[in-house]
This record gives structure tokens, C-alpha cells and sequence, in this order.
């Protein structure tokens, strides 16, 4: 069970949360300081000064005046207005991490909310009832607006309270309205008090939900991608010394030291490993640790900004003490953005020089006496294509990352009327890392599936030969996932087990990266 408390919300908890269906509840901690900071609120409401979002428009409208009976349609005005995201829909466990996202932000204690709203969130995600939430339209920055709003029709209501006003919702298995889906659940929804509509939707949480999933996702590349390295490296009789723990130290950057040293413990008593008369490998090899170790020195940075993003207040305007109103810019997506750019470009690396070690294990100029293509027949080279197709798929893959890894948060147009002329365009920057990480699962799948392919064609030749303590247990992972079959056959279909094997733990991850 999480416990949300608005502070040690983890990337490891939203992703149980998301994906594990593990439950949540609010800490008595975290309801005393929403209730505290909703009294906060009534105070300043009762006042009656003018303060942004509680009894005024929003963003342009800023300075216009809303009554306390005007209140509730402000605040359904608001939702409805801002639904209006187009596009595919999100995967529910897209959803699922950002409303547990969302909860844990109010649940900080700074928005003004009543606790019934960030107790319906929870309700919700409990019993796994998500709102169908479009995938574009967010800039992250004033928040994302039309997703967050998208997800409020669902549980929040209108006097008139029309079912076509909604929104839709998935709930065991089936696609409902909003209000059935709520009435199926047996969850009462919320007419918004004051700021409660603005607290629901101002904030990048979207964008801090699927970047939470990204780095969880990246962490998980990043072994694999050592493991991949490492049966590269038995398939082209690659050299140990340039993973010597004394090289790593000499530089002193901590990723690095901790490739070398996975994969020193993957080849560890090989006899494939300097067995050839070569002294010294390519760069895709030999400088392993430093290329993975930089992408996961990057990893590290950018979950740390991320696990602060997700304990973050980031409405607008927040309550504090002493009932002073601060309006300011939390919400704004830039730091995801600027971050997650970073993110693309490392895992985006990780990728490429995967793709050169296909490359070298596919040519027989470079792959150490392997035949060309890996052809394990040699009298039927040109009647069999070999694993030369599946090399263009990696290609293509590593190409289209390379446009996906451009800055997105260097772009920017104004909004609302120039009150908003700056915005951070956080959303696309991480739906960008999102497919980069999807892409480079598949190229490691493919330089997985010819590295052990090349084993095979080595060991058909050299039966005494053994891999690495980890290197063979990994093989034999793959090996029972995508057994050996000599010739050309469906590789698209022998690769996509193997890349839904990595995206499943249970199945053979587990091999492939202790």
C-alpha cells in the first residue's frame, strides 16, 4: 500500500501504482494539511480581496471579478472549456500514474482542495477506474490543461450534471460515461468549490506521470543494454582490458564504473573473451562503459529532477501560512521539458551504438571470421538473406530517434493572448523520449537476437568454448524464449517475442540483467 503524503511519492511507487495495480491511501499527515490549507482558503475567501483563481477569471480574464455564487459555474465553465484534447488515447497506465500524480500534488497541503477531492482520485485509482483521456494538445505550461480537464469531467459534476458532459471511462474492461462509470464504481462525484476546478488541472503532471514511466522504463534499457553489450562482445571474441577496474577509476565517473563492472561480471571465466589475435577492439565495443555509463550518469540526474516534479505543488495560486496568496509559476513544464530532451539524447545513444554492433557482427570484414550476414550455411550465401533486414529495421529505428532526440523545449508560442508568451512544450518532449525508449527496446532486442544467433554459428564450430557466468545465462533465457532455427525464417516474428520478453520481467529479464 503507498502511502501519499505530498513528499516521498517514489518513481518505483508510480510505476507499481500504474502498471501493478497496487493500492493507495491518503496519510493522516497529508489530510491534516489539506484541511488546513482549505480553511486557509474559506478565510481568504470570507476577505472578500480579489485573488487569482479563487474569485477571478483565469489566464486573460484575470482581472475580472467572479462572485461567491458564481463560484461553482466558474469552476464548471472551467473544466468544460479546457476538455478539449484531440488525438489518440492514452494507455490507462498513462492515466493511472497521473492522477496518482496529480492526488499526491494536492495532497502536499498548499491548493485550497477539500480532502473529498484527492479522495476521489484515490477511490478511482483503487478500483482501477480510469478516465479516456486524448494524447495531444498540452504545451506544459500553464499545465496540461486539456488532458487534466479531459480527466475531471469524469469525476467532477455540473448543477445540470449531463452525462454527455462526462467525459468516457474505462472500468473493468468496459468503456463507459463518466457518470455511469463513477455510478458502476459506486464513487460519488464532486461539484467543485472554489479553486478546486483550477487546483484539479493547473500543473504538468501529465507530463511528470509518463516521464516518471520513462525513467523506470530507461533504468531497465540501460541493463539490458550492458547484457547486449557483453554477448556482442562474446560473439566477436571481443578483449577485457578496456574494462578493467582501474581504467574506470582513473576517469572517476560513477556510471562508467558500474558498466565495467556489470559487464566484467557477465563475461567472467569466458573463453570466447581474448581469444582472438586482435589487440584491441572498436569503439562500440571498447568504449562500452564510457557511452552506457554516461547515458546512465544522465539517467541518475534526471530522475532526481523528475522524483522532485512528482512531490511537487505546481497550481497556481498556492496557500501559505499567515493566509498569504502566492501567484506564481510552478506549473510551468520547463523543467520536464529541458530534462527530458537530455534523456532523449542518452537514450538515444544507447541505441546507435547498439546499432553499430549489429553492424559489425553482420560483416565479415569486421566480425572476427563470422559469416557474412550470419548465413550459418556458407554454401547458400546469396540464396539466404541472413539477418541483413533486421539490421535495416535497426537503422531505421536509430534514424527516426535522431529527429525524435531534437530539442523540443527550445519551441515555444505565445497563448492566451500574450498572458502566456513563453511556453515550455513539456508534453511532446516526453511523448518524444516516451518513443525513443520504445525504439531502443527493439534495437537491443535485434542486437540480442544477433549476438546469440552469432553464438550459435561460433559454438557450431567450437564446441569447447564457453561463454561468461552471466553471458551463458542470459543466452539461455533467450535461447528458451526464441530457440535456434538455422536458415532464413520470419525474423519479425522470432524479435517481437524477444522484445516482449524485455518488456516482461517475468518472462526472462531477470537473466538478462543480474
Amino acid at each position: 500500500m503507498v502511502q501519499l503524503d505530498g513528499h516521498t511519492l517514489s518513481i518505483e511507487e508510480v510505476t507499481r501504482v500504474a502498471r501493478n495495480g497496487e493500492k493507495i491511501q491518503l496519510s493522516a499527515k497529508a489530510i491534516a494539511a489539506v484541511k488546513k490549507s482549505h480553511q486557509r482558503l474559506i478565510t481568504i475567501i470570507k476577505q472578500k480581496k480579489p485573488v487569482y483563481g479563487i474569485n477571478t477569471g483565469f489566464g486573460i480574464f484575470c482581472s475580472k471579478n467572479i462572485t461567491i455564487e458564481e463560484n461553482k459555474e466558474l469552476n464548471r465553465n472551467l473544466i468544460l472549456s479546457h476538455a478539449v484534447g484531440v488525438g489518440p488515447f492514452l494507455a490507462p497506465e498513462i492515466v493511472k500514474a497521473a492522477m496518482l500524480v496529480r492526488a499526491n500534488t494536492l495532497a502536499k497541503g498548499y491548493s485550497g482542495v477539500r480532502p473529498i477531492v484527492i479522495e476521489t482520485l484515490i477511490a478511482m485509482i483503487n478500483q482501477d477506474l480510469i478516465p479516456m483521456v486524448k494524447s495531444q494538445g498540452s504545451l506544459g505550461s500553464s499545465g496540461d490543461l486539456c488532458m487534466l480537464a479531459e480527466m475531471a469531467l469524469v469525476f467532477s459534476k455540473g448543477i445540470t450534471d449531463a452525462e454527455e458532459e462526462s467525459g468516457l471511462a474505462l472500468f473493468k474492461g468496459h468503456q463507459y460515461s463518466g457518470k455511469e462509470a463513477m455510478r458502476e464504481a459506486g464513487i460519488q462525484r464532486v461539484e467543485f468549490g472554489p479553486k478546486e476546478g483550477l487546483a484539479t488541472i493547473n500543473g504538468a503532471t501529465f507530463s511528470a506521470a509518463l516521464a516518471a514511466l520513462c525513467l523506470w522504463e530507461a533504468s531497465t534499457l540501460c541493463a539490458i543494454a550492458d547484457t547486449a553489450l557483453s554477448l556482442s562482445l562474446e560473439a566477436l571474441l571481443g578483449r577485457s582490458e578496456a574494462f578493467d577496474e582501474r581504467l574506470q577509476k582513473v576517469r572517476g565517473l560513477s556510471g562508467q564504473q558500474e558498466v565495467a563492472e556489470h559487464v566484467r561480471k557477465l563475461i567472467k571465466d569466458s573463453t570466447f573473451i581474448n581469444s582472438s589475435p586482435h589487440i584491441q577492439d572498436a569503439y562500440s565495443l571498447r568504449c562500452g562503459p564510457q557511452v552506457h555509463g554516461a547515458v546512465r550518469d544522465t539517467l541518475n540526474f534526471v530522475s532526481n529532477i523528475i522524483r522532485k516534479e512528482i512531490n511537487a505543488a505546481t497550481d497556481n495560486p498556492l496557500i501559505f501560512e499567515k493566509y498569504d496568496v502566492l501567484s506564481g509559476g510552478n506549473f510551468h513544464g520547463e523543467p520536464i521539458a529541458l530534462f527530458m530532451d537530455y534523456l532523449s539524447i542518452a537514450i538515444s545513444e544507447l541505441a546507435s551504438i547498439s546499432e553499430r554492433r549489429i553492424f559489425r557482427l553482420l560483416d565479415e570484414n569486421l566480425n572476427q571470421d563470422l559469416p557474412p550476414m550470419l548465413v550459418d550455411d556458407s554454401q547458400k550465401i546469396g540464396l539466404k538473406s541472413g539477418l541483413m533486414i533486421p539490421h535495416y529495421t535497426a537503422s531505421s529505428l536509430v534514424l527516426e530517434n535522431k529527429i525524435l532526440a531534437s530539442p523540443d523545449s527550445i519551441h515555444s508560442l505565445p497563448t492566451s493572448a500574450n498572458q502566456e508568451d513563453h511556453n515550455a512544450n513539456a508534453w511532446t518532449a516526453v511523448k518524444h523520449t516516451h518513443q525513443i525508449i520504445e525504439n531502443s527496446f527493439r534495437v537491443l532486442a535485434i542486437e540480442l537476437y544477433t549476438a546469440v544467433y552469432a553464438i550459435n554459428i561460433r559454438l557450431k564450430k567450437n564446441a569447447d568454448k564457453k561463454l561468461g557466468f552471466g553471458t551463458q545465462v542470459a543466452f539461455d533465457k533467450i535461447r528458451s524464449l526464441v530457440p535456434y532455427k538455422p536458415g532464413d525464417i520470419l525474423w519479425e516474428k522470432e524479435i517481437e517475442l524477444l522484445y516482449q520478453g524485455l518488456k516482461q520481467p517475468d518472462m526472462i529479464l531477470q537473466g538478462l540483467i543480474e
